[in-house]
């Protein structure tokens, strides 16, 4: 179940009840008349299946310039009325996306933050000493803290829904983030060559990660798997699932490998790597568009009269 608050102009509040009355799936409905201070107006609680969602808030999108909306998800609900709503609701809730608030979600993870070169740059780091000491529990803790998945599923979903200035702007983060942490690695890693603490023998003799730097037919199926499974679990609500994306795919780990094999000048690993972290990065960004067309068109309930 998802929680709305609406904050309505008084002379629309008939008109917004109405649209929650006659919406299956919607219950607990409370107005609270002259509630709501900025902006002024009633407010409206009420409680709605995650499938009912869609249709809900695009029959209330004139709220979006004339009053305000909110929802969050609930945890916990006990009542009868709950649950009939969701038997009402078409589909099943694990089924349903969301579109206004998958929108939301990749629009702020599309942006280029410290947080996010952060922690691509700390997981860039960590995938160069797993490779540099031949670890592969190194490299899949790189994998699951590398965040750049919400910027292909921000690509997926500008494509999906032709907002070209979001594919441009996920794309900028992609290449920036990656850019920097490439070179901050980089640095490092060369630092650590000219102390005499690595040198091109930790790259010959690193058998067990060195899948990252093997790009084949594999490489393009996991990727399209992992891009398929890692917008599922977003547009679900599947948190838990993603982490298994991240373990799948080696973006990160390429681009630790770029950066330890530059640093070293093993210029013949730089080149695979740089395909394995294209590969991964295009695998999924077809996976994951193609997913969110089959969810829009393929699955009613998901799109009724949504507004995006």
């Amino acid at each position: 179940m998802l929680h709305l608050r609406l904050i309505v102009p008084a002379a629309r509040t008939e008109e917004a009840t109405a649209v929650l009355e006659d919406s299956p799936g919607v219950t607990n409905i409370v107005v609270l008349p002259g509630a709501g201070r900025e902006p002024r107006g009633d407010v409206v609680l009420c409680d709605a299946a995650r499938e009912s969602a869609n249709e809900v808030l695009g029959r209330l999108k004139w709220l979006e310039t004339e009053g305000s909306i909110a929802a969050e998800q609930v945890d916990l609900s006990l009542s009868k009325a709950a649950e009939e709503a969701v038997e009402q609701a078409p589909g099943e809730p694990d089924d349903a996306v969301i579109w206004e608030q998958l929108a939301q979600k990749v629009h702020a993870e599309s942006r280029l933050t410290w947080a996010y070169i952060a922690f691509l740059a700390i997981a860039t780091q960590l995938a160069g000493i797993g490779v540099l000491q031949n670890s592969p529990i190194l490299i899949v803790g790189a994998m699951v803290l590398g965040p750049e998945f919400g910027a292909v599923a921000a690509i997926c979903f500008g494509l999906l829904r032709r907002r070209w200035h979001l594919v441009v702007t996920a794309l900028r983060t992609l290449v920036i983030g990656f850019t920097v942490a490439i070179a901050i690695t980089y640095a490092c890693a060369l630092v650590s060559h000219w102390w005499g603490w690595i040198d091109i023998g930790n790259l010959t003799s690193n058998e067990e990660v060195r899948f990252i730097v093997k790009p084949d037919r594999w490489s393009f199926i996991v990727a399209l798997l992992a891009g398929a499974a890692g917008v599922l679990s977003v547009t679900a609500g599947k948190s838990s699932a993603l982490v298994g994306v991240f373990i799948s795919v080696t973006t990160v780990p390429a681009a630790g490998y770029v950066a330890v094999a530059a640093a070293l000048s093993d210029w013949r690993e730089v080149a695979p790597s740089v395909a394995q972290l294209a590969i991964n990065i295009v695998g999924m960004v077809i996976a994951g568009t193609t997913t969110l067309v089959i969810q829009r068109r393929f699955w009613p309930q998901v799109g009724r009269r949504s507004s995006v």
